[in-house]
């Protein structure tokens, strides 16, 4: 399936009509994390847009510092929540980083073992399970920290950063259909994604079960995949919009919604005719986070409480990428119990940003420290945010500051404030 903006149709102009849609006014450079570390302009959007753009006029060549700064770049999006026209951003960095991957402008180990690990394992359920099972068994038994002593500090550090994996009664598989509770207001269907049954499965049993209690029936498609997110992310366009078309087929069935509880895959489908054309419009018109979802449905009263200070963070992609930041805050702060505080940055990147973490960990703590100092200073007992990477980093940072700061994800609370509930069964 060809999207508009195939390969094959030029891409390279492609990234000149959106480059040329920058005016250069700079109001982007404070929002940029890697500018506020750097003090680069060719660390800013702009600064990156006037590479990018002698690149695709043929005024330089991929390599170099071109291929250096666009993967630099967090891709957290906010220059497009500042910029004043419309240009977009995580569209055209995409685009850059494809065309320099398939050019060869790519080289190295560490490129080729990410695009290995991204195909091989992330995208194939049973590969990714299988692995993150053999690095629970190291977590149990200590191996991994002992390790970490004696490995290089690359792959040491590797180790470090891996998430903790929870037991298997937390990756269970959901059931393929959850019956609404109460007066039903609609039929929806849950994306499940790639990492977040390994790693949150918790997460994914809250969103149902709230939703089935909100008098949602709930319908889990086979057939779905990884969203292609982290692909696109790494330069890999074609296995991105390889993934998207399962998706869209998967996901065919007649349903009020498609919901998302990952910001990233959230903002992906979404986004998906950007790859796939006008075939998906369809799914991304109905791509809906949870709490979106029930602020836009109305959230029933919630009959339990959530006695906790609470700072929201918003993930980035959810708030610069799917314009989705009052629903969250308007659904915690009627939480009874629940004390909703507010920190200077909330929509700064933390530093996670799918794979940065690893392929760039100086500057993810760097921002990452950047997060943490602007959390402390509201004291939270809680930090709540919707999307994977960003509940990993963070709960990273707290851990390594010694810090006993709980990070959940949204529906996580509001599922507690719900109450005790049986773990969702068939319809």
């Amino acid at each position: 399936m060809r999207g508009p903006d195939d390969p094959r149709g030029g891409r390279r102009q492609e990234i000149l009509r959106r480059a040329l849609d920058c005016v250069h006014c700079g109001l982007c450079l404070p929002a940029c994390p890697t500018y506020l570390e750097t003090g680069r302009e060719s660390s800013s959007p702009r600064g990156r847009i006037h590479l990018m753009r002698a690149f695709a006029e043929g005024r330089i060549a991929g390599e170099g510092v071109l291929a250096e700064e666009a993967f630099l770049c967090l891709d957290c999006r906010a220059c497009e929540t500042a910029c004043p026209s419309g240009v977009s951003y995580g569209a055209l960095v995409e685009h850059v980083r494809a065309e320099l991957r398939e050019r060869g402008a790519l080289r190295g180990r560490a490129s080729r073992l990410e695009l290995l690990a991204l195909r091989g394992v992330l995208a194939r359920p049973a590969r990714l399970r299988a692995a993150l099972s053999g690095l629970r068994l190291l977590q149990r038994l200590g191996i991994d920290t002992w390790l970490t002593r004696r490995l290089p500090r690359s792959l040491a550090g590797v180790l470090e950063r891996a998430p903790r994996v929870p037991p298997g009664r937390e990756r269970r598989p959901l059931p393929r259909r959850i019956s609404a509770g109460g007066v039903p207001r609609g039929r929806v269907a849950y994306f499940r994604g790639c990492v977040m049954p390994e790693l949150f499965g918790r997460v994914g049993r809250a969103t149902v079960t709230l939703l089935a209690r909100q008098g949602f029936e709930v319908w889990v498609p086979p057939g779905q995949v990884c969203c292609g997110a982290l692909h696109a992310h790494a330069g890999d366009e074609v296995f991105a919009r390889r993934l998207l078309a399962a998706n869209l087929e998967a996901f065919g069935g007649e349903v009020d919604a498609v919901v998302v509880d990952s910001a990233g895959c959230g903002a992906m489908l979404r986004e998906a005719p950007r790859l796939l054309g006008g075939a998906a419009e369809g799914l991304a018109r109905r791509v809906r986070d949870p709490l979106e979802l029930l602020d836009e449905a109305g959230l029933r009263p919630l009959p339990g409480r959530f006695e906790a200070r609470v700072a929201y963070d918003d993930p980035c992609h959810l708030v610069h990428a799917s314009k989705v930041a009052a629903a969250p805050r308007r659904l915690l702060a009627g939480v009874p119990g629940l004390e909703l505080v507010d920190h200077r940055d909330p929509g700064a990147c933390c530093g996670a940003a799918g794979t940065y973490a690893l392929t760039h960990p100086e500057m993810s703590d760097r921002v990452l420290a950047r997060k943490l100092d602007a959390l402390c200073e509201v004291d939270p007992d809680v930090v709540a945010s919707g999307n994977p990477g960003c509940l990993m980093q963070l709960e990273r940072g707290f851990r390594q500051r010694g810090l006993a700061v709980r990070v959940l994800h949204p529906v996580e609370i509001l599922a507690a404030a719900a109450g005790p509930a049986a773990r969702p069964g068939p319809a």
